[in-house]
């Protein structure tokens, strides 16, 4: 007989590079011998306000002082919400999963931190708290991302591949019986940074990109980075960003309309060009990226032989905060929730910190 563990219930929380808000979502894990359930019991999004977003948009510039003083305030905030979030939630968690606010993402010196203290949200809440996720794959030589593909594995095997349409886009499929996954390109960091030149906070159904032209001086360049060409397992963060792509915009001085064109097709010239190489015939399509229209267009007319499957709302929206309340779930019993053959690691490992609640 089937061994049926009792069902966990599990809040996972999510802030993205593209400092949206939070995501919360409070979900019930349930196994039968290796097969996991989940159903989302509530989620929503606390927005940032500005300020907020100034302050984490800005965070890598602060003193040591002050950049450990916004790792606590960024924590209490989350804490807060949480407590607002669960006043009227159908069950309360035992534990929360958070991903944090990523800041510094540089692998390759062994450097990754997202802030959000673990141990603010755990004594505000009285729920014992898992985050800084990410630290033990890299001390072990790995990238410490992406992360959800043991989700992606798990909780969604039906689909060969999953695609996140998020700061930056990124991919999990199985690969000769093993999970690949990668960031593939920038995605919504650059789309709303170049939205913003228009006074928008975000292109909403790409119509400014629609009325657009391809730079292809530019278009050309960006294809061309080194990143591309590198093979996986690989990574992206705010710094390469940076120091890479948005320096190629600010040196052409083409319209705003021309440049979200452009951007737009590079995302999607790089989507495609994953799932056609690769052979992916369906994949999951979630983030905020799946709600511009325009960019699904995109991905859908370079990847022809693959089935791009939008699923409900809940599932594109939160799918990500889903993913770590179940990393948090899978951390407290002790299994891995990193796999090396996705990160580069000298092993699977279990990564997060715990900070005990009441």
């Amino acid at each position: 007989m089937p061994t049926t563990l009792s069902p966990i219930i599990a809040l996972g929380l999510m802030s993205g590079t593209s400092l949206d808000g939070l995501d919360m979502a409070l979900c019930e894990f349930q196994r039968t011998e290796n097969r996991w359930r989940y159903r989302v019991l509530k989620a929503e999004t606390a927005p940032y306000e500005e300020a907020w977003r100034q302050q984490l948009n800005d965070a890598e510039n602060l003193s040591a002082r002050d950049f450990m003083l916004l790792d606590r305030q960024i924590g209490k905030r989350m804490a807060e919400e949480v407590n607002r979030f669960l006043e009227n939630a159908p069950a309360r968690p035992v534990l929360i999963a958070s991903h944090g606010q990523t800041i510094f993402h540089q692998p390759e010196i062994g450097l990754t931190v997202q802030i959000g203290s673990g141990a603010e949200i755990a004594t505000r809440t009285g729920i014992s708290t898992i985050c800084d996720f990410r630290t033990a794959d890299v001390a072990l030589g790995g990238q410490g991302a992406p992360l959800v593909p043991i989700g992606d594995e798990l909780l969604f095997s039906q689909y060969d591949g999953c695609l996140n349409l998020g700061g930056f886009s990124n991919i999990s499929f199985s690969c000769e019986h093993r999970r690949v996954a990668f960031d593939i390109a920038p995605c919504n960091m650059l789309l709303n940074t170049l939205a913003q030149k228009k006074g928008l906070s975000f292109d909403k159904g790409g119509l400014v990109a629609r009325n657009g032209y391809i730079f292809r001086p530019l278009l050309t360049k960006l294809n061309e980075l080194a990143y591309y060409q590198a093979p996986w397992p690989k990574s992206l963060g705010k710094e390469w960003f940076l120091q890479y792509v948005w320096p190629l915009f600010q040196d052409e001085k083409i319209c705003v309309e021309d440049a979200l064109r452009t951007a737009t097709e590079h995302i999607a010239t790089q989507i495609g060009k994953t799932l056609e190489e690769n052979k992916i015939k369906s994949v999951l399509t979630t983030g905020g990226g799946t709600k511009n229209s325009y960019l699904m267009d995109c991905i859908r007319a370079k990847a022809p032989h693959t089935m791009v499957v939008i699923p409900d709302e809940l599932t594109v929206d939160f799918k990500e905060a889903i993913i770590f309340a179940f990393l948090g779930v899978l951390r407290l019993q002790g299994d891995n929730n990193c796999l090396c053959q996705v990160t580069g690691a000298e092993r699977d490992n279990c990564g997060g910190a715990l900070w005990a609640g009441k």
